[in-house]
């Protein structure tokens, strides 16, 4: 058993030690790399697409989505940012007729595009075919996911329609048709958390002249 006086002497050491060595830490070393300045900030670019039909030009930082460029410039919050890394489809939008996830396309790389977002396909007193079909079918339930779900529906109908192939077709150079499955696999990409899908298959075959 150490005397008091050794344990003492052995619990200044350790203080007087890590005293050292902080200021060791803390004092300059000559010839250290000066702290970094900061980066400028990134020039904005000026970007001019048509959405909903009216010519609307912006001036962004390249680095901002089509998505947030929709709802935090535009303020057409009705395309919803949900995973925001392209694996639910909520923020389908149609660039040209074609859909897109707008969460993974930059703003810049749209330049001249036209762009319709769930609130150019219909208005409260004029809706869209599909989107009366949500409603009639009751396609949806929280309606988070809505918005993207009736894009990607009306493009994915238009896809059948000009013959583009899917993975479920045994022929890829045969013509495809609006059957359940067709459908089902090519709007796989949009996610209803609530599980609405089956009142979402019978609102796209009303609309397709299809049987759910």
């Amino acid at each position: 058993m150490p005397e008091t006086s050794e344990l003492e002497l052995s619990r200044r050491g350790v203080l007087t030690a890590g005293a050292a060595t902080a200021a060791l830490v803390a004092a300059p070393v000559s010839g250290a790399p000066k702290a970094i300045a900061p980066s400028p900030p990134t020039p904005a670019m000026p970007v001019r697409f048509k959405v909903n039909g009216e010519r609307r030009e912006l001036s962004l930082d390249p680095r901002t989505t089509l998505l947030d460029a929709l709802r935090e410039h535009l303020h057409l919050t009705g395309t919803k940012k949900g995973c925001d890394h392209g694996q639910c489809g909520a923020c389908t939008v149609l660039v040209d007729g074609v859909r897109i996830n707008s969460c993974l396309s930059l703003a810049v790389m749209h330049e001249g595009d036209e762009i319709t977002t769930i609130e150019g396909l219909g208005t409260p007193d004029k809706l869209h075919p599909m989107q009366a079909a949500f409603v009639k079918h009751d396609g949806y339930q929280c309606g988070y996911c809505t918005p993207g779900q009736i894009c990607s529906a009306v493009a994915m109908l238009d896809e059948i329609k000009r013959g583009v192939p899917s993975h479920v077709q045994v022929d890829l150079t045969a013509k495809p048709t609006a059957t359940n499955v067709e459908m089902r696999e090519r709007m796989s990409g949009n996610i209803c958390r609530c599980g609405a899908y089956s009142n979402i298959a019978e609102a796209m075959a009303e609309v397709a002249g299809a049987k759910a």
